[in-house]
Formats: structure tokens, sequence, C-alpha cells
């Protein structure tokens, strides 16, 4: 029988390979999807085309668009990313680094891929409970966006197939992602969480998202080759 396909939305980060390797686990054929969206650190595209090849992906694509054009954004602005001692909790609230509508707009790329496949399933490795207070991270947004590609395809309107949004880690903390990922055999030292690389092309250690993956390595028990 020929395997389901997904498309599986993929940064190179942790959550992101973890979803990789989750829809392989599951038996789908994958069709990873990555956005060179103008942001400061590119350099995790090289960490996605690294972790499709080790899926097994079927095809990656690698979509251009340019949020620079209305930035407002630490990732996409000339906005300083804000860093702290690696130590130091991630404040509470929506940081600077919130790119507005950015998982919106990567849903509705991979819906519209999704429809062209024939795919049912979407991947997206989003996580709500040790990250960094994104409104489009969290279960309503989730739950509503399958809502409406359900009523805004052709494949949905005409009951063709009911697409479907899978978010695996949505309820774990870091710590439990970086287990799921070993547990995965997920190679975490071809992943890159940094927003704002060093000079050296070496993660700056202070940045919420080195924190955050910091956190997760530490409670997880497991050593992070990129520290």
């Amino acid at each position: 029988m020929p395997r389901p396909r997904a498309v599986v939305l993929t940064s190179g980060g942790l959550d992101s390979s973890t979803c990789l390797a989750l829809a392989r686990r599951d038996g789908f054929e994958i069709y990873a999807l990555s956005f060179d969206y103008g942001q400061r650190h590119k350099l995790e595209l090289d960490a996605a085309s690294r972790q499709a090849k080790l899926a097994g992906a079927k095809k990656h694509v690698v979509a251009r668009i340019d949020l620079r054009a209305f930035g407002g954004s630490a990732l996409t602005d000339d906005i300083a990313v804000p860093k702290a001692e690696a130590s130091a909790p991630v404040a509470p609230g929506i940081p600077v680094t919130y790119v507005p509508a950015r998982n919106t707009i990567f849903l509705s790329y991979a819906l519209a891929w999704a429809e062209v496949l024939g795919a049912s399933d979407i991947f997206i490795g989003v996580n709500a409970v040790d990250y960094s207070g994104y409104p489009d991270c969290r279960p309503e947004f989730i739950k509503a966006f399958e809502h409406l590609a359900n009523r805004a395809t052709k494949a949905g309107v005409e009951g063709q197939m009911k697409l479907n949004v899978h978010t695996p880690l949505i309820e774990l903390s870091k710590a439990d992602i970086v287990k799921l990922g070993a547990s995965l055999g997920v190679d975490f030292a071809a992943t890159w969480s940094c927003y704002d690389p060093l000079p050296s092309g070496k993660p700056c250690g202070q940045c919420d998202s080195c924190r955050l993956r910091a956190k997760g390595f530490k409670e997880a028990g497991v050593t992070d080759p990129l520290s």
C-alpha cells in the first residue's frame, strides 16, 4: 500500500526535526517545507535541509517570501534580539522575536501544497509549554486554522478529504521533546535553534531560543552537541 503523504513544516530546529521523525515513524511519505522569509538566522535553512534528508523526505521545498518588507520583529527588522544570561528564565509575554502572522502564513503555504499533493495531513512542531509566548503556537490557533482549512479548499468543500493539522509536541516540555527526539534518533548536531548567530557561525547562547534549548537539554539529562 502507498504511504499517506504529509507536508511537514521544517525549520531545522529541535521541534520541527522531532516532528519530521514522528511523521516518518508513523509511516507518512514526507514532503518537507521550509521558508526563506528574510530571517536573520538563515543558518536554520542548512539545518532544515540536513534534517529533511535524514528523515528521508520525498521532496524538500524552500519557499521564498520576504517578511522584511513588513518588519515588526527582531528576526525580520533592525531590532535587537533580546539577550540574557544562559541561566535566566525567558520573560513572560510576547517578545519582539514574534514575527507577525508567521505561522498563519506558513500553514497557508503548507495547505496549498497539501491540496496539490492530495495530502490530508500537515505537521507543525508548535509547542505551548516551554516556548516564547507566541500566539500562533497555541492550541486554539491550530484548531481555528484546521477549521478554516476544511472550508477554504476545494478538497475540503467537496468532501474529497478532511485536512488534519498535527501538533504532536504542543503539550510537551522542551525536555520531553529532547527525550522524544533522542528516542527517535534525531541528530541534534544537525539542528539549529539560535535567533542571532555569532560571526563565527556558532549559537549566541543568550537569546530566548538558545536558553530554552539549553533548559530542555539540561532537564532531559542529554548533552547538547552544539553547546
